[in-house]
């Protein structure tokens, strides 16, 4: 499943300072991303009623999401360009363009008059305005996971990597946050009137910040050294065959991946995009008592995301994922049951067994998924493989939810494509290679740069490893040898 280690090469170092840096870049920008996630899914019964007002509330809300998910459809057209690219031209200039385009389409839903003005026009408008985020986002995620795991150390991957999805969740929360805020400021009748706009215009001036931030840095190492992929040379051309070698050549790799992100991703929409509207809609909660317990899931993943990332730092990637495939089966029932008990704890309590289930994915997928691929194809295989599995299962998972339970009029249907996709989650993680502590495929270790204090001391962090000279995190996985 995976290259070898690349002889004769020494290890790369990279020091503390250029890490976080990197790894702040592609975390503010994920979070931008999600902070449109969350503004959308928070407001998808308002949504509803500005541009499909004339249908009753269920196909409103099959409509919506609908429009939510096509902007995933498009999703592998945008990882199809996108990561290709990204493996021609580097990480650095894809990513920073990805980011302008995510900001500026969503800024353009706020602009797109309602339906009531502008008739049908209007949710073509948004169609299309969510149609350029997807494409966008297609070289987002596989550029962002990609960007950190080649700045990172080896025996740090997993931790730094999982403060994407701290990005990821504190755009969600952002978005979310402000929706909340202005619903109890505006009430209903003032976010239908103007204030739903408010949180789109806002995109804007983050993706701005997040722009800058990653026009600041340097491409990555391990990108730079390699010399064996598609970038271009001295006379302007680059080698042949890439997109052969990026889907043909990694197809068996590449159906591992799309599994494991199902899984990841079917928790993490029926969490982030169809719990409030599944609360309010199907249950009957008032729509602030929604927003309000499905943000504060949301909060407590923040407390653990990082901490999950580390521990796949420990104990291996493996029995992180399998530990939540294996919760996506056994707690889908049981939350949906908590879920529609008489009471707001009940109700909480379902939500927070959804919220530990998914931060088993969010802590160990993301230094997981670029492991998968050699360096000279990472980018692109990652970017199509990504995006194909969250256009079939993930953005499309609200939408299935939904119509679900409009169909059958069973309340636990949306809980049956959990239990799937934790049966295909623990199928893949039977399959896939360990990577904790690994080097990439395809490229040569990364270690930590020693820390020093300003008077020039070396610091003993993590921890002293017993090596003269050596400071290395605990770890319960082995590190394979690398060449010197």
């Amino acid at each position: 499943m995976s290259e070898s280690q690349p002889q004769g090469r020494k290890a790369l170092e990279t020091d503390h300072r250029t890490t976080r840096k990197a790894v702040t870049a592609a975390a503010i920008g994920n979070a931008t991303e999600w902070y449109d996630f969350g503004v959308y899914s928070y407001l998808a019964v308002t949504i509803g009623l500005v541009f499909y007002p004339s249908q009753s509330q269920g196909v409103q809300l099959i409509a919506t999401f609908t429009t939510f998910a096509a902007a995933f459809l498009v999703r592998p057209l945008g990882g199809l360009f996108f990561g290709p690219l990204g493996d021609r031209i580097g990480r650095k200039q894809v990513l920073a363009f990805t980011m302008l385009l995510m900001a500026v389409s969503t800024f353009s839903i706020g602009l797109i008059p309602s339906a009531a003005t502008i008739g049908i026009a209007a949710p073509v408008l948004l169609l299309v305005a969510r149609m350029l985020q997807g494409f966008s986002t297609g070289g987002e995620y596989g550029g962002a996971t990609t960007f950190i795991a080649e700045y990172a150390p080896d025996r740090r991957r997993g931790f730094l990597s999982s403060w994407l999805e701290f990005g990821t969740v504190s755009g969600y929360v952002g978005g979310a946050g402000i929706v909340t805020l202005m619903t109890l400021v505006l009430g209903p009748e003032g976010m239908l009137a103007w204030g739903w706009r408010i949180p789109f215009l806002l995109a804007l001036p983050l993706g701005g910040i997040g722009l800058y931030l990653r026009l600041k840095l340097e491409e990555t190492p391990v990108f730079n050294q390699n010399t064996e992929g598609f970038a271009k040379n001295a006379e302007g051309g680059h080698r042949k065959g890439q997109l052969r070698e990026t889907v043909v050549g990694q197809w068996r790799t590449i159906l591992l991946c799309i599994g494991l992100v199902m899984v990841f991703n079917v928790n993490n929409y029926m969490v982030t995009a169809y719990m409030p509207t599944y609360l309010e809609a199907e249950l009957g909660y008032s729509a602030t008592l929604a927003l309000v317990m499905t943000l504060a899931a949301m909060v407590l993943m923040l407390v653990g995301v990082t901490q999950f990332g580390r521990l796949s730092d420990r104990v291996g990637r493996r029995p992180v994922l399998a530990s939540g495939s294996l919760l996506s089966i056994v707690l889908a029932l049981p939350a949906f049951w908590l879920l529609q008990q008489a009471g707001v704890w009940a109700v909480a309590l379902g939500i927070v067994l959804l919220a530990v289930t998914l931060v088993h994915f969010s802590g160990a997928a993301p230094s997981t998924l670029p492991a998968f691929f050699p360096t000279k194809v990472r980018y692109g295989a990652l970017a199509i493989s990504f995006n194909v599995s969250v256009a079939l299962f993930g953005g499309t998972t609200p939408l299935i939810a939904e119509t679900l339970v409009q169909s059958t009029g069973n309340l636990y249907s949306p809980a049956w494509l959990l239990m799937i996709a934790g049966v295909v989650g623990l199928v893949v993680v039977w399959h896939m290679d360990e990577s904790a502590n690994r080097p990439l495929p395809g490229a040569p270790a990364m270690e930590s740069a020693p820390r020093t204090a300003r008077d020039g001391t070396r610091l003993p962090y993590p921890r002293p490893s017993g090596e003269s000279g050596k400071f290395v995190p605990p770890s319960n996985v082995r590190r394979l040898p690398s060449d010197s």
